[in-house]
């Protein structure tokens, strides 16, 4: 499959996946307008926070008046992460429009990341799922470490394809394969992507690069020749993994729409104004954006 998708849906996770690894405590407020602006710029649907405990991840710990702050726009989703039932309720409180949960596809970074099997990992998600049902929100399911493992090295692609397949036959509405640790290349991609797809519809797929290697533009290009038309990156390039030793940030939101541009794929964002939102967060948290389209931009 080399044909390019006509359009492509970004999901934007910077300001939940991207900025809970940012060491600097950001404002709810300084969420808040990040998540208008990236509203404004065309971004359809935007991970805006997080409901796990707060002495785990202290960035998140805003979440509920981030989600309670928002100009909300009616075709805009604002999703939200539920690692439990608890999570899934005050997510609810807050009216997140969908929820995500997520696996691993390997048992080393499962044990590290939640002290679980991969199984009881999917185990401890049911009442999620069923509360999900119940309340018709929709829920988004990740698998990381989909191509290499910081603790068990190479994922062998049909172990991606076992965890993905039994999320989806949960109920998630679509699968985001992450390459937590960034290590993975054309080739790779490649065959992991069509390992998935052999049991799990194209259309019910997204990619979620880190670009620790340089690759994830890469990574996305050969995603697209497999027939993926849903990518998830975040604006400026924030985030990394704190299970993952030296992962840099997600692919930055302003590169991916630079690409798709240049293929002539239609996203629906504006990047004059992605540009500024990409901006203005780099400007809160002191530092430049990773976006090299954002840096050559601004130079100008």
């Amino acid at each position: 499959m080399n044909q390019f998708p006509q359009s492509v849906k970004i999901v934007e996770v910077g300001p939940r996946d991207g900025l809970q690894n940012e060491k600097t405590l950001i404002t709810a407020q300084d969420k808040i307008t990040l998540i208008n602006k990236l509203a404004d710029a065309g971004l359809k649907t935007i991970e805006s926070g997080s409901f796990v405990s707060p002495k785990w991840v202290p960035q998140m710990a805003t979440s509920t008046d981030v989600f309670n702050g928002l100009t909300r726009q009616h075709n805009v989703s604002y999703a939200a992460l539920t690692p439990n039932l608890k999570g899934f309720e005050a997510a609810i409180s807050a009216k997140a429009d969908e929820v995500a949960i997520f696996g691993a596809a390997s048992e080393g970074f499962s044990q590290k990341n939640i002290n679980c099997s991969i199984a009881e990992s999917l185990e401890r998600f049911e009442p999620v799922m069923a509360a999900a049902k119940k309340a018709n929100i929709p829920v988004r399911g990740y698998v990381s470490c989909v191509i290499a493992c910081p603790y068990d090295g190479d994922i062998e692609p049909e172990q991606v394809a076992d965890v993905a397949e039994k999320l989806f036959k949960m109920g998630c509405y679509e699968i985001s394969l992450g390459d937590t640790i960034g290590v993975g290349t054309a080739a790779s991609v490649h065959k992991m992507l069509q390992a998935v797809s052999a049991r799990i519809p194209r259309e019910k797929l997204a990619v979620h690069f880190h670009d620790t290697y340089g690759q994830a533009l890469t990574n996305i290009y050969t995603a697209l020749q497999n027939g993926i038309t849903v990518i998830d990156s975040a604006i400026a390039g924030l985030g990394g993994c704190p299970y993952a030793k030296g992962a840099s940030g997600n692919v930055a939101t302003e590169d991916v729409v630079y690409l798709l541009n240049g293929l002539g794929i239609e996203t629906g964002i504006d990047l004059k104004k992605l540009l500024t939102a990409g901006w203005f967060i780099s400007d809160v948290l002191g530092k430049a954006p990773v976006s090299k389209v954002s840096t050559a931009i601004r130079a100008q």
